[in-house]
């Protein structure tokens, strides 16, 4: 490895060391709904990020709450040494993709039939801390 390449390494790994992941996979509600909620807390600090999704009425804030306590919670496991209270921290980026889909057949007149699709996704979340 040159040491350009190396050097650029060691930084990529010293940024991750400050970030938290937290994964959902094959959530049953259509990415696209799931979407609306998450645009709602993309780039918000995460108190006010749980604030507006505790009163959000979509189902899918209900899920998408419980994975940013996750990823606090996975914060917190990774920094032991800083507190939270010091550190501000952010929900740097949030993803959502499709996941698998159940196929299911729905009776039409005339002996035909509909196919309907369950869609589900999978989301991803990550939360930064920044000092103050």
């Amino acid at each position: 490895m040159g040491a350009r390449k190396r050097l650029r390494a060691e930084k990529l790994k010293e940024d991750k060391k400050n970030l938290a992941i937290a994964k959902l996979r094959n959530c049953p509600i259509s990415p696209r709904k799931m979407r609306l909620v998450a645009d709602l807390v993309r780039g918000v600090e995460v108190n006010k990020a749980l604030n507006v999704l505790q009163h959000n009425p979509k189902d899918a804030a209900i899920y998408l709450e419980k994975l940013l306590r996750s990823a606090i919670a996975n914060w917190e496991q990774k920094n032991e040494d800083k507190s939270l209270e010091e550190e501000v921290l952010v929900v740097k980026s949030i993803e959502v993709g499709q996941a698998g889909m159940l196929k299911r057949i729905q009776a039409a007149p005339q002996g035909r039939a509909h196919r309907i699709r369950k869609r589900s996704n999978h989301v991803t979340i990550i939360v930064d801390g920044v000092n103050n």
